[in-house]
């Protein structure tokens, strides 16, 4: 197998372009191969124009490249907008039954939907057909085939897929001739998990210790609380389907108040309307996490695109002035200790935790080592263990960090109100005793600072140019880092995957000495720059933005940076 191998499988909506895309995926995962995978689909049940790519490679990978070496093709219009950018050697797996003769170079023709017929008995199974075809031109197992399917599919939707794909490997076998210049082979005896950034983030919330989530379904969480639901009678956990977003926060503010570890889940929309929440959870410092799945916006935007516009709003979202903790993990890994590290800051800090994500990231699949569940650590924070006498749930101490306990404790009341309130938690408008409170609350963030980790420096010792990111471009920019350093360009990736409290003294070290500082995000704004910049007093030279609901690739990175080196 060269470097890496890209798969593109392509069609509408209601063709299992997901299902077999997942399933591609799936294989080289089994086969030992690092994969990187990311979905392309309109906001419609059926129809549309869908894509979803598979990247495959010996070595790591976290981002999709632009050229295609094979397209699996269910759609006439899949074919006419992605066959100029299959490579020179790559090919197009189409079903000649339903889409005809096409006017294209390198195809491979598979009657896949009479092949499935005769089959099955009916032709669903099509594109199971040409999944197989696919695989057997690469070498692949067909055992290893089935067994992926017997364990993916259920009763006689297995039987019927196992022999779609015995058809499509007997028929590429007795009729095909082409031999792929790549073979795939089993790389070692380690398979690795396949799982999508929001379903690393459910496990990492598992793992945490997450009982209570509530949240009302949007794009791209949806997947979180599908995952929870399915687990939570397995794992004790309670998940409510929300009737809307105010009520998830302030259903989830009232659960770690009694005592319980609490979160839930949103895209920028619907964060808008846990504002309100935000600040009671503020003001009575009730631990939560919330998870905040970025969308190009405003209103309803593309609801299945990607962006990274909501920075300014999480970290300004607010009337008032209090602390808050904002995580950005990069890859699916990150977001799964980023679950962890959010439940520990949250109760440790008493305050909110924000995990920000995006759609790239949420929904794209990595085939990762499993967790190392020994590294899972708990940090409740300070408890009140006392059984008697007057407990003060917002006592002031040096911190700002009050005993916590929770109602229902022996011998103690536990009082807190959403409007200004003394040490024992009731009501109060006096100037003095104000003063201290918010002092006390913004307090907690000398001590935050330290809990951040700093971003990650990658590249020449002495850069003469640094590219930030922060999130899901991570894959993008350390691939296009990598490639210049090979030419010879004195380069270096900058990458934030926690970004508030901000490191600022750290980063200006970082960057002062540097001639050139660009920031690629996935918007029109420049974000992330603004921040560096008033944060550390230091101009950004350049962005590199890009806020068409399309994730960036390496090569676009490379281009970017490449203009400024001429």
């Amino acid at each position: 197998m060269t470097q890496t191998l890209n798969f593109m499988v392509s069609g509408e909506a209601g063709q299992g372009v997901q299902s077999i895309g997942f399933l591609l995926a799936k294989a080289l995962a089994r086969y030992g191969y690092y994969v990187f995978s990311d979905q392309d689909y309109e906001s419609r049940v059926r129809g549309g124009s869908n894509f979803f790519r598979v990247r495959a490679s010996l070595t790591p990978v976290n981002a999709i490249k632009d050229k295609i070496n094979i397209l699996l093709a269910f759609s006439r219009q899949g074919i006419e907008q992605h066959h100029r950018g299959v490579a020179q050697t790559g090919f197009i797996i189409y079903d000649t039954e339903t889409l005809g003769n096409l006017n294209v170079n390198d195809t491979v023709s598979i009657p896949a939907a009479r092949l499935s017929k005769e089959a099955t008995g009916d032709m669903q199974s099509a594109n199971t057909v040409l999944l197989a075809a696919a695989l057997c031109l690469l070498g692949y197992s067909p055992e290893d085939l089935l067994s992926l399917l017997q364990s993916y599919f259920r009763g006689e939707a297995a039987v019927n897929n196992v022999k779609a794909a015995q058809a499509g490997f007997q028929y590429v076998r007795e009729h095909i001739s082409i031999k792929m210049t790549t073979q795939l082979r089993k790389i070692g005896n380690k398979s690795r998990m396949l799982v999508h950034g929001n379903e690393a983030l459910s496990l990492g919330a598992i793992a945490a210790g997450c009982k209570f989530m509530a949240a009302y379904p949007m794009t791209p969480i949806t997947s979180i609380i599908e995952y929870l639901s399915g687990k939570a009678v397995e794992l004790g956990m309670v998940v409510v389907p929300a009737e809307d977003e105010i009520a998830a926060i302030n259903m989830v503010t009232g659960a770690s108040y009694a005592g319980v570890r609490a979160m839930t889940a949103t895209s920028g929309g619907g964060f808008c309307l846990m504002v309100e929440g935000l600040g009671l959870a503020a003001m009575t410092e009730t631990p939560i996490v919330v998870v905040e799945g970025q969308r190009p916006g405003p209103a309803i935007g593309l609801p299945t695109r990607q962006e990274q516009g909501d920075l300014d709003f999480m970290l300004h979202a607010a009337h008032g002035e209090f602390p808050r903790v904002i995580l950005t993990p990069s890859t699916a890994e990150e977001c799964f200790w980023a679950a962890v590290k959010a439940f520990n800051l949250a109760e440790k800090y008493q305050l909110t935790v924000i995990i920000m994500t995006d759609h790239h990231l949420a929904t794209s699949y990595s085939a990762v080592e499993r967790f190392d569940l020994t590294r899972v650590e708990i940090d409740r924070g300070v408890l009140y263990s006392k059984n008697s006498g007057e407990y003060k749930r917002h006592q002031f101490t040096a911190d700002g960090i009050s005993p916590r306990a929770f109602p229902g404790k022996p011998g103690t009341l536990v009082v807190t109100d959403s409007d200004e309130h003394d040490e024992a938690g009731h009501l109060t408008e006096d100037p003095e005793i104000r003063s201290k409170m918010v002092n006390k609350r913004l307090g907690k963030m000398v001590a935050l600072r330290e809990e951040i980790r700093l971003p990650k420096l990658w590249g020449a010792e002495q850069p003469e140019i640094i590219v930030a990111g922060w999130g899901s471009t991570f894959g993008a920019i350390r691939e296009a880092v990598t490639t210049l350093t090979e030419t010879g360009v004195k380069i270096a990736h900058l990458h934030f995957s926690e970004i508030w409290p901000f490191p600022k003294d750290e980063v200006g070290d970082i960057l002062q000495d540097c001639p050139k500082v660009m920031v690629a995000e996935n918007n029109a704004t420049g974000q992330l720059a603004k921040l560096i910049q008033r944060e550390t007093c230091i101009h950004v030279n350049d962005h590199v933005l890009r806020y068409d609901g399309r994730p960036f690739t390496p090569a676009e990175i490379i281009a970017a940076v490449g203009q400024e080196v001429k």
